[in-house]
């Protein structure tokens, strides 16, 4: 068993503490095979026969695209999925396995440490599985993890816009959670014009419900949350899925 050195609450999923390569929690339908032709980016390839993939579940942080072309290049490859509707670009977002291996190329990249969970997954056996991956890594130190800087503070909001338009992990206390017509803001200072918040649209509010969590309790609590980086006066990350937070609690 991993032991973190902070525990960790995945508010919708509850975090695993251990991560097998073996591990079948994102194992999906079957939505096709291939051989890989091309990597594009450092989520993206080309199979032979012309389709695009995108990788599911997960977002990188570094540019470039070597560390997915050391695992895919040129390899034949199954692709899982609950859906092989592509996105509006025409990718088709699927975890993705080499023939023959139960480990995701997901799976492989967390691990690593060359990837981040993107909390968007919302089956919970999945969703675990990837927050364990990552989880090791950070304990590790391995890949991006080596760097303190990663997860960005919430006091410090020139860190995070540093960020603007790109995906971030900020971590933090929340000083207040107030409601401004349809968007609840749970604010991590007190100058909402240069100040961090996380935005939760009222819609979201039978989501977090359904988790069990009222978000005045997030008050004077120290969570950390992952999103896409925007400026609204001050640096904002809007939740779109109750996984983009976590609550932090000192042994």
């Amino acid at each position: 068993m991993i032991k973190l050195p902070r525990v960790v609450v995945m508010i919708c999923v509850g975090l695993a503490t251990t991560y097998s390569a073996n591990a079948a929690g994102c194992s999906f339908e079957s939505q096709g095979e291939g051989r890989v032709d091309s990597v594009t980016d450092n989520r993206t390839f080309r199979l032979e026969d012309g389709r695009e993939v995108r990788l599911a579940g997960i977002q990188t942080v570094a540019t470039g695209n070597a560390a997915l072309a050391a695992l895919l290049a040129g390899r034949d490859v199954t692709l899982q999925g609950e859906t092989d509707a592509p996105d509006r670009w025409g990718r088709q977002p699927a975890f993705v396995f080499i023939a023959g291996s139960a480990a995701s190329i997901q799976g492989q990249l967390l691990t690593k440490g060359e990837a981040l969970v993107s909390a968007d997954i919302a089956d919970k056996g999945c969703a675990g599985e990837l927050a364990a991956a990552e989880a090791a890594a950070r304990q590790a130190k391995r890949g991006t993890w080596a760097d303190s800087t990663v997860i960005k503070n919430a006091e410090r909001p020139g860190d995070i816009l540093a960020r603007m338009g790109q995906f971030a992990v900020v971590e933090g206390k929340v000083l207040s959670v107030r409601q401004a017509g349809a968007t609840f803001y749970a604010n991590f200072g007190r100058r909402w014009t240069r100040d961090f918040a996380v935005t939760i649209s009222r819609r979201m509010m039978a989501s977090f419900e359904a988790a069990g969590i009222n978000l005045k309790s997030l008050e004077n609590r120290n969570i950390r949350v992952r999103g896409w980086v925007e400026q609204r006066g001050g640096p904002r990350i809007e939740l779109l899925h109750v996984g983009q937070i976590e609550m932090i609690g000192e042994h």
